[in-house]
């Protein structure tokens, strides 16, 4: 299934170069095998729930970082009666297409390829499109737990150094390893205390590098949130971020070799709850970040409206500062969110992205959307994991 391109669409490709030229989706939940071209600078994807709409953006949103928000494992992504599914991108960057291709299996086992080459590392194929993606569930950076906003920091952080995704591995390697060594003691097992200070250094090492990185990465992003909450609150309101690690640290300025002693020496005074417990006590595994408006916490801060407006502020953020580091502004990905927004900040998105930014939105009607946004787009009606023009009969889509 295919769809044509408008001489009119063509014309405002040209004035608005897009990033995603097409996807293909093959038994990827419940798309069966289905192609999108997409030759405008917006994309709305209309269809009542259930439908696919959110599958197709979190099928980019797998090429952008290699996770899924929604699950953890493969075989929800893939087509039971199939075992295997596809997603096939192509990119344009700098003048020149790229062919992207992750292919996902039922057993877990992952294969990735740019341009027809087999890619083995994962960090050699991120950075190749990055996303923003902005939906209801991102309200949790608010009310959820710290977990929340840990994924949250390192998403970003993948997209703008796509290496943080093997430092953040080894972490998880070492602190695995460690926990395993803690179960042990607990249950009376005899180790080395050489091979347990080992642990130790590796853990404070590596959490270091993943500390260090998020400090900065709010030190960069702070400002612009700042900015973005003040507009759309219309000055009433400031917002406030701060990092909370675990262990106390002054990023920008103490040597790492300080910040990893501070770490090990945290680690050994809590060394007796944690082989009580059974699990590391000390680390950015454990860390926050911590949102203030007008110095009081965002969690317990006025209404639903106050906490969009704060996220909105955080996703506008995230949009301009990888702009800024990669140099051309990443896709935008709207899950149902403009019905959320009342018409103030609807127009504060809008007129942030103009055109110069592609999105792809979805909604179930299309009355959240302004003259701008309906002249300007590509409307796409998406149905049981098919997808059709917006005037298309059903039940046939174009082929």
């Amino acid at each position: 299934m295919h769809f044509p391109v408008s001489s009119h669409a063509q014309a405002e490709d040209r004035r608005n170069p897009v990033y995603l030229r097409s996807l293909h989706l093959r038994h990827f939940r419940n798309y069966g095998d289905q192609i999108i071209t997409l030759p405008s600078p917006k994309t709305i994807l209309l269809g009542d729930n259930a439908q696919g709409k959110t599958n197709l953006l979190e099928a980019v949103e797998l090429l952008t970082t290699l996770k899924s928000r929604r699950c953890s494992r493969d075989h929800e992504l893939v087509q039971t009666s199939h075992g295997h599914a596809q997603i096939t991108a192509t990119v344009d960057r700098l003048a020149v297409s790229h062919d992207l291709i992750l292919d996902l299996r039922s057993t877990g086992r992952r294969s990735l390829r740019v341009n027809g080459y087999p890619v083995r590392r994962q960090v050699d194929f991120l950075g190749q499109v990055n996303a923003v993606m902005f939906s209801s569930l991102d309200l949790q950076l608010v009310r959820g737990g710290p977990e929340v906003r840990r994924d949250w920091l390192d998403d970003v952080l993948i997209q703008l150094e796509p290496v943080y995704v093997d430092l953040l591995e080894t972490y998880r390697r070492i602190l695995k390893q460690r926990n395993a060594l803690l179960k042990t003691e607990r249950e009376g097992g005899s180790l080395s205390s050489a091979e347990v200070t080992t642990w130790d250094h590796e853990l404070a090492h590596a959490g270091t590098r993943l500390m260090r990185r998020r400090a900065r990465l709010i030190e960069r992003i702070h400002p612009l949130a700042h900015h973005w909450h003040q507009a759309i609150s219309g000055g009433q309101e400031a917002l406030t971020l701060r990092y909370k690690p675990q262990v106390p640290f002054s990023p920008l300025s103490q040597d790492p070799s300080a910040i990893q002693a501070t770490f090990w020496a945290e680690m050994q005074a809590k060394r007796p709850a944690e082989i009580a417990l059974g699990t590391s006590l000390v680390g950015p595994h454990r860390d926050d970040l911590e949102m203030q408006i007008n110095q009081v916490a965002a969690r317990s801060y006025g209404s639903q409206g106050q906490q969009r407006t704060l996220v909105l502020a955080l996703k506008l953020a995230e949009l301009e500062l990888i702009e800024q580091v990669q140099g051309d502004p990443p896709l935008l990905l709207l899950d149902d969110v403009l019905a959320e927004l009342d018409l103030h900040r609807q127009d504060h998105l809008l007129n942030a992205i103009q055109d110069r930014v592609q999105t792809l939105v979805t909604t179930t009607h299309l009355g959240s959307f302004d003259a701008r946004w309906l002249q300007s787009a590509q409307i796409l009606q998406v149905r049981q994991g098919q997808i059709y023009p917006a005037a298309a009969a059903f039940p046939h889509p174009l082929d």
